[in-house]
């Protein structure tokens, strides 16, 4: 296949062709990591689409054209490239590679992440300024693609790449498509603590459901803090939860009630934080550079989705 490489077959030095997030899933499948298995659309199938469908010359002609100071013209340029990129017919030579691999995963849903090829350099994070799309379907999934494609073109990621300077140099985007994990319990972890820096702790929180409802801010996770060397709890901090998002429908995802009885209660247990703080330490260690970790759990197994570089510390 021209176009796609399944996780197997990429490592972090792949960050030029799967961008960070697709290279790092990669990266994690050769180390033992347990990721959910997936394949990255390569950076190369988006430049093919540019190129084949002559909307590069038109895309550089608008951006050319953009005073990033002017929200106007920051939102004008993204609506008229993004409707250029989701008219355009998708080409058949990467839609048949897609569609097979898509087979090869045997699942019935699928995340579609973008995963941008100047993403999680230290300098340059653009995590959080592209799209990901989570319960896809067979049926969506390569409007999905091409929503992730146009993404790097939001009003956020055009003002972005002005800001850091980037707005000359050539940026490309993969996009991550991966057997979706519907969390009972989901969270992030940072290998130090975040606010102290203390690089013998790490902080990891936790809440029930789809992790978005923490990512986005709609729920106080519960948080426990470990010693690394000891594997032990330092403090716990258990929240009251009284909201989850979990999937509904074909390819939608809704905020539920939880149950009364659980919504004071520890979110996962003391054996399993253990565990998960394991597989965490393996992994920094295994990136010798400390770790903002997204997981799940999920029928009694523990999944990691995504890990990067903890770009805010001081030292």
């Amino acid at each position: 296949m021209e176009f796609i490489k399944h996780f197997s077959h990429l490592t972090k030095e792949n960050t030029d062709i799967a961008g960070g997030k697709g290279a790092s899933l990669g990266e994690m499948t050769q180390a033992g990591i347990p990721v959910p298995p997936g394949f990255v659309v390569l950076a190369s199938g988006f430049d093919k689409f540019l190129e084949e469908c002559l909307l590069k010359a038109d895309i550089d002609a608008i951006l050319s054209k953009v005073d990033h100071k002017d929200v106007n013209s920051v939102d004008g340029a993204s609506a008229k490239i993004r409707a250029m990129i989701l008219n355009t017919e998708f080409p058949k030579d990467i839609q048949g590679e897609v569609e097979e691999a898509f087979k090869s995963l045997d699942a019935q849903y699928v995340a579609v992440r973008s995963s941008a090829t100047a993403e999680d350099a230290a300098d340059a994070s653009w995590a959080g300024e592209l799209e990901s799309y989570l319960n896809t379907t067979k049926d969506d999934l390569l409007g999905k693609v091409k929503l992730c494609w146009s993404s790097l073109f939001t009003p956020r990621a055009i003002f972005y790449r002005f800001e850091k300077g980037l707005n000359t140099t050539a940026v490309s985007v993969a996009v991550v498509i991966q057997k979706m994990i519907q969390s009972e319990v989901s969270g992030i972890c940072f290998t130090v603590h975040p606010v102290t820096e203390d690089k013998n702790q790490m902080v990891i929180e936790a809440g029930y459901g789809l992790g978005e409802a923490i990512v986005g801010g709609k729920i106080t996770p519960d948080t426990y803090i470990i010693d690394k060397e000891k594997l032990d709890f330092i403090e716990k901090y258990v929240s009251s939860q009284e909201m989850m998002i979990v999937k509904v429908g074909k390819s939608g995802t809704k905020e539920v009630t939880v149950e009364t009885e659980k919504q004071e209660k520890q979110k996962i247990s003391d054996h399993h934080i253990i565990e998960l703080a394991k597989i965490f330490k393996k992994i920094e260690e295994h990136y010798k550079f400390p770790q903002d970790i997204e997981w799940a759990f999920e029928k009694g197994k523990y999944y990691i989705l995504q890990s990067r570089p903890i770009t805010t510390l001081s030292s």
